[in-house]
Order: C-alpha cells, then sequence, then structure tokens
C-alpha cells in the first residue's frame, strides 16, 4: 500500500457507497499533499466541501479504485491539495466562495465563482454574512515585459458560445498566458438541491451541463440509489447506457464538426450537423426529449422504448454509421486541414496526469481513464478505450472519431440485450437513524461525471458536489494556448470544448 493511500485508510471509515470514505483528523490531512507528491498514481477526482468540513475523491490508476476522504475544517481552514494535485486549483477555490473553507498554502486563492455580487458570502456555510462590500475589479496573474498587452474576450460571446470571461496577455499575435474567469453562470444548483428528495434534486442534477444531461442524470441517479440501496431494474439500466451512448454520438459529432470549422473547413461542419439532427430526432421519437434530459431518474429512467421508438434509433445510428468512413476520408485526405489541426493546442502527456484529465483531452495525451473500462458501471462489458500521445487538435479529433466508431458498435449490442420488465422503481426511505451517503461516476462525452449526496435521517439532502469534467479541462485549454497565436483560441476551445455551465453550477 502506497503512503497517501495507508494515510487515507488509517482514519475512520464512514460511508459514500459503493466506494470507501475515510474520516481524518486535520493532522493526518495535513500529511496528505506530501504524501501524494510521492504517490502519482492516485489521480484527483474532486475536491469539495460542506459546512465545517472538507472532502475529496480520488482514483488509484494502479488498481481502478476509487477512495474519498474527509476532514474537519478547523476554524474554516485546511491544508491545500494544489501544491500536489495543481486540479485542486479551482475546486479549493470555489471551496471558499461557496462554504468559507480556506485552503491554506493553496496556489490560488483569488474567487472563482463569487464576483462580489452575491447577497451573502459563502452561500453554503454554517453562517452566510450579507454582504455589504462593492463588488471588486477581477484580478488575472500579472505579465512583464517589453510589448505586452492585453485582449479580453467576454463574458458575453459570439453565438450561443456560453459566458467566460478569457483574458490574453499578448506579444504580437503570441500568447503568453490565456486565463479564463467562470462563474457568469452560476446557477446555485448545491443550494436549490439541498433539502429536496433525490427525485426532486435530480432536475437540477439533470440541468448542470445540458450537453450531458443523460451523464450527469446517470451520476446522480447512481449516487442517490447507492445512498438509499436502491436497485434499478435491468432494462433500465441497459436504457441509461443507450441514452449515454446516444449523447456521447451527438456531441462528438458536434465537436467534430465545430472543430473543422473553426480550422476553416466548414464542409465537415455541415455534414456532422446533419447527422447530429438525425439523431436528435430520433432521441425525441424513442424518448420524448431530443436532448433525453430527466429521463434518467433515481430508482431507473423516466420512459420506456416501444417498437416504433426502438426503430428510430436503429435508422439513425445506422446512417450515421453508414455516413462514418466518407467523413473520416475526407478529413484524413484533407491537407490543409491536416496541416491546421497539428502541433496545434498541445497538451502534453506530462501535463494531462498531472491534472488527472479525462474525456477526449486526457486520451489524446496518453492518459487512457474512462470510466466504462476503468471502473464496474453496468451494463457494460468491454469497452475499446483509444489512445494516443500527441496531444494536439489532431490527435483529440481522431480519439473523438474512435470513440464515435466505439459508440457505434455498442448501441446495436445493448439494444439487442434490452430485457423486459418495468423501467422503475420507488426508492425506500432510509432506515430509522441511518443517514445515506452514495457517490456515482459515470463517463460523458467529456469525461467522467462525479456526483455525490449526502442524505439526512428524513431522505432529503443534506449535502452534494457535482463534478463536471470541465474543472480540470479549463486548466488545460489555457495551459494548450500559451506560446501560440490568438488566431488558434476558436480551434484550441472547439477541440478540448469545456463546459462554463457544468463548472459555475
Amino acid at each position: 500500500m502506497t503512503p497517501a493511500t495507508a494515510l487515507i485508510r488509517a482514519g475512520q471509515l464512514q460511508g459514500a457507497l459503493p466506494y470507501e470514505r475515510f474520516r481524518l483528523p486535520p493532522e493526518s490531512w495535513a500529511l496528505l499533499p506530501g504524501a501524494l507528491l510521492a504517490e502519482p498514481t492516485l489521480a484527483l477526482l474532486g475536491l469539495w466541501g460542506e459546512p465545517g468540513t472538507v472532502h475529496a475523491a480520488f482514483l488509484d490508476e494502479a488498481v481502478g479504485g476509487v477512495i474519498l476522504c474527509s476532514a474537519p475544517a478547523r476554524d474554516g481552514r485546511y491544508a491545500a491539495l494544489s501544491p500536489a494535485r495543481p486540479g485542486a486549483s479551482l475546486m479549493e477555490r470555489a471551496a471558499r466562495d461557496l462554504w468559507g473553507l480556506v485552503a491554506e498554502g493553496g496556489t490560488d486563492g483569488r474567487p472563482w465563482l463569487d464576483h462580489g455580487r452575491w447577497v451573502f458570502d459563502a452561500p453554503l456555510s454554517a453562517g452566510p454574512v450579507r454582504r455589504s462590500a462593492p463588488p471588486p475589479q477581477p484580478e488575472f496573474l500579472p505579465v512583464a515585459g517589453e510589448g505586452v498587452h492585453q485582449v479580453s474576450l467576454g463574458p458575453v460571446r459570439d453565438g450561443v458560445a456560453e459566458p467566460a470571461h478569457l483574458r490574453f496577455h499578448v506579444r504580437g499575435e503570441t500568447v503568453l498566458r490565456l486565463e479564463a474567469r467562470l462563474g457568469y453562470a452560476h446557477k446555485g444548483t448545491i443550494g436549490l438541491m439541498l433539502g429536496k428528495t433525490p427525485r426532486t434534486a435530480a432536475r437540477f442534477a439533470a440541468r448542470l451541463s445540458g450537453d450531458s444531461t443523460v451523464a450527469h442524470g446517470w451520476a446522480f441517479a447512481l449516487a442517490a440509489e447507492a445512498a438509499t440501496d436502491a436497485v434499478p431494474p435491468p432494462r433500465a439500466t441497459v436504457l441509461r447506457a443507450v441514452m449515454a451512448e446516444l449523447e456521447r454520438v451527438a456531441n462528438h459529432l458536434r465537436d467534430w464538426g465545430n472543430t473543422c470549422a473553426a480550422a476553416g473547413f466548414p464542409w465537415l461542419e455541415g455534414r456532422c450537423g446533419l447527422l447530429r439532427e438525425m439523431l436528435l430526432r430520433a432521441c425525441a421519437e424513442a424518448f420524448g426529449h431530443r436532448l433525453m434530459m430527466e429521463r434518467v431518474i433515481p430508482g431507473g429512467v423516466a420512459a420506456d422504448l416501444d417498437v416504433a421508438g426502438d426503430a428510430a434509433i436503429r435508422q439513425a445510428v445506422a446512417a450515421v454509421a453508414a455516413a462514418l468512413p466518407g467523413l473520416v476520408a475526407v478529413f484524413e485526405g484533407h491537407a490543409g486541414l491536416a496541416d491546421r489541426l497539428g502541433g496545434t493546442g498541445v497538451v502534453s502527456p506530462e501535463l494531462a496526469a498531472r491534472f488527472a484529465a479525462g474525456g477526449v483531452v486526457g486520451r489524446a495525451s496518453g492518459r487512457g481513464m474512462d470510466a466504462r473500462a476503468v471502473l464496474p458501471l453496468a451494463p457494460y462489458g468491454e469497452v475499446s478505450v483509444p489512445v494516443l500521445t500527441a496531444g494536439d487538435a489532431a490527435a483529440r479529433l481522431r480519439v473523438r472519431i474512435a470513440e464515435l466508431r466505439e459508440s457505434l458498435r455498442l448501441l446495436p449490442e445493448l439494444l439487442d440485450a434490452l430485457p423486459p420488465g418495468e423501467v422503475a422503481v420507488p426508492l425506500p426511505s432510509p432506515p430509522r437513524g441511518r443517514a445515506g451517503e452514495g457517490v456515482g461516476i459515470v463517463e460523458s462525452f467529456r469525461g467522467e461525471v462525479l456526483h455525490w449526496i449526502a442524505l439526512d435521517e428524513t431522505g432529503l439532502l443534506r449535502a452534494a458536489f457535482p463534478r463536471d469534467p470541465s474543472w480540470l479541462h479549463w486548466p488545460l485549454l489555457e495551459a494548450a494556448m500559451a506560446g501560440g497565436s490568438v488566431a488558434d483560441f476558436a480551434l484550441c476551445a472547439a477541440s478540448i470544448n469545456p463546459s462554463c455551465s457544468g463548472v459555475d453550477l
């Protein structure tokens, strides 16, 4: 057992089914950053808080297991993990904004979600304080040198782009530093979930990031089912996977098209957009909603699949599969497109590993994490996980295409394996005197989605945290732009495609 794992397991075992959560004394938590430096295979999945307590979740990449730990935050303070796990930095900033928990020794203490316009400081803390000071000016890290100037983009951006303030420090056309500031799409999701039943709170989980509504809904449902000892019907489990793979195909088609359009080749955007529209219409016919929002619920699914819906999905999937080889041939045969994508927006394998990046971003940079293959996630069996190491926009697009092929292979198999039976069961009430707790992890098209919830003794949400993969992708977009051209931003942003809403909570 490695030092960090041994340190965590020395704590008091508590809940967080189906995984283990250990409660550490503050003194043991203070040793955790140093132990993590000596254990690179323990990847950070998330860091969050609740009043008086800090939590963290890790993936042991050596064995494919998940472990959680918690510690009291004495006087609202705890030892920062960001010096050992840079992906914790944004989450530490958010924990201060939301719960008033201060990461001592952290790499960045600036606000993240709170722009000084909330009514209360630390609104999720035990004692929120009404704010009276005027909103401060946003702080960006300085860049010194002759000829350096700043270019500001956002928060209001063109088209339907999500709001984000992007600050470029440039010399000529060369980007010295890109820094993103989010929080403009803050919805108060966690606060809205608290005090609700899992079925009611699931509506907010499904709206955290609309293009990943199935993945977030499924992860929340798994957490709720673990907290209440509920077992969804087998038919519902397979239908969840069908919806998740349809969501993956639709989003990869969109991102393929957007990446090519940003590279100056809009023809592929049109073709991918047409195929995506066919798929979304089939989803609407089969499940009653184009994005399948609120179709995954704690206890099962809210919509069954009839014969007509099954046929619509099979027809749309077959159409995408038939068109895919021709689109790939155009992509691979276009010398100008290959030249534009190759070497642009590089995320090194070392950086992807340090941030524990998931999804296309991680797999294009040598990190093969896919929750469908690494973690036990029914009904998945063997899943092919494409991994490249170039880390540029071309590698990310090739990984997307490979994942499209795999999803198109899986979908007919899942439909053929769909068992008969009911599609939902009621959640049982928690046993008297027992407060449930659960974790759900699902592979979205961006990477692994994590939801953690804790119920009180009446079965209502006492605490929650939804973690979108984009928490770990925004810093990598910043890194991918360093040394590049301002003109590369649209291409890098389309290629990595981090969500604002998923991080803004």
